[in-house]
């Protein structure tokens, strides 16, 4: 790192409380650090990153998500630590200054993440969120045939933090774990057998749900496709909480509408916010949260997402090399 200690500042925009403030003040060692977040805002899905303008040009280190259309006004930053395990937005060429390093939060979603959907999954396989409607409407009325997840395969797309978090998840109730990867040599806690993405056709058939977890890639574009979703059972849940653009929405709907599979949880869509003449809106077989899986709201989320930046910025007074830090 090209600028000495004494030169540095650190902007920090998480919500801390007094003694996270002081083991921050203490890992820095002799950096100076500016605390500008709000313990008030610890609970919030999503934390605010308020920089006064007088910070920003003499900024060399933030914690927090600036805008990127401010990017240009952080001339001296050498670091950005996120508080989102996706940074792709900062990764563009000439969004941030040449050199910049940028660190996410990756590894603190996956508990919420997958609890979210494994209660997706659940809530479609025994119907609850016809149950729900019947309610809103003071129907008394069965909604039909209801699964169980004994015995059943769950296909993961994508088997990081978040798709490791799932698999145990849903072993726990019976269900066998099929990871799929980019590199399937690579093993995955909690998955029973591990395939490479050119495997993806033949496993589709099999799978009773289809979890994807998957980050945002040209590769990744319309994984899931009206072909492949041709292939899968009319028993088959689709669950999406990676990247809305993974799954064909048109090509959802029509499967949904015309009962070739049963269901489809979705945390993220493509566009968002979903818009309002989506057919999928209507479709009584999908349950439809508006990205909030990942929120900063569940407690367990906030500490990791605290307790990565407080080992980098660690790492970033002592000049080591940082973790969760994005290849470009």
């Amino acid at each position: 790192m090209g600028i000495e200690n004494t030169d540095k500042l650190i902007v920090n925009c998480l919500p801390l409380n007094e003694s996270e403030r002081q083991a921050f003040a203490k890992a820095a060692r002799d950096v100076p650090q500016q605390f500008v977040g709000r313990e008030t805002h610890r609970g919030d899905m999503v934390w605010p990153v308020e920089i006064p303008d007088e910070l920003k040009s003499r900024a060399t280190a933030v914690i927090g998500n600036i805008p990127v259309s401010e990017a240009g006004r952080y001339a001296r930053l050498e670091w950005l630590q996120t508080f989102s395990a996706g940074v792709d937005p900062y990764l563009r060429p000439g969004v941030l200054p040449r050199g910049t390093m940028v660190t996410s939060a990756s590894g603190a979603y996956g508990q919420s993440v997958s609890e979210h959907m494994f209660a997706m999954m659940w809530a479609l396989m025994r119907n609850i969120n016809r149950y729900a409607s019947n309610q809103r409407d003071r129907r008394w009325e069965d909604a039909g045939r209801a699964l169980s997840p004994q015995g059943g395969i769950a296909l993961i797309v994508g088997t990081g933090d978040i798709g490791s978090h799932f698999a145990r998840l849903v072993q726990g109730v019976g269900m066998r774990t099929f990871g799929v990867r980019r590199h399937p040599e690579v093993p995955a806690e909690g998955m029973e057998k591990m395939y490479g993405f050119e495997r993806l056709d033949a496993l589709l058939p099999l799978a009773d749900v289809v979890a994807l977890a998957v980050p945002h890639s040209p590769q990744t574009h319309h994984l899931l496709d009206a072909r492949r979703i041709a292939k899968l059972k009319d028993t088959a849940i689709v669950i999406n909480a990676g990247r809305g653009d993974a799954v064909d929405a048109d090509a959802l709907a029509a499967a949904l509408r015309e009962n070739r599979i049963w269901g489809a949880g979705l945390d993220v869509t493509e566009p968002e916010p979903l818009p309002e003449s989506s057919p999928l809106w209507s479709e009584p077989r999908c349950l439809i949260t508006p990205h909030v899986a990942g929120g900063n709201h569940l407690e367990a989320t906030g500490d990791r997402i605290i307790g990565i930046a407080l080992n980098n910025v660690s790492r970033y007074a002592h000049h080591q090399e940082f973790i969760n830090l994005a290849r470009r």
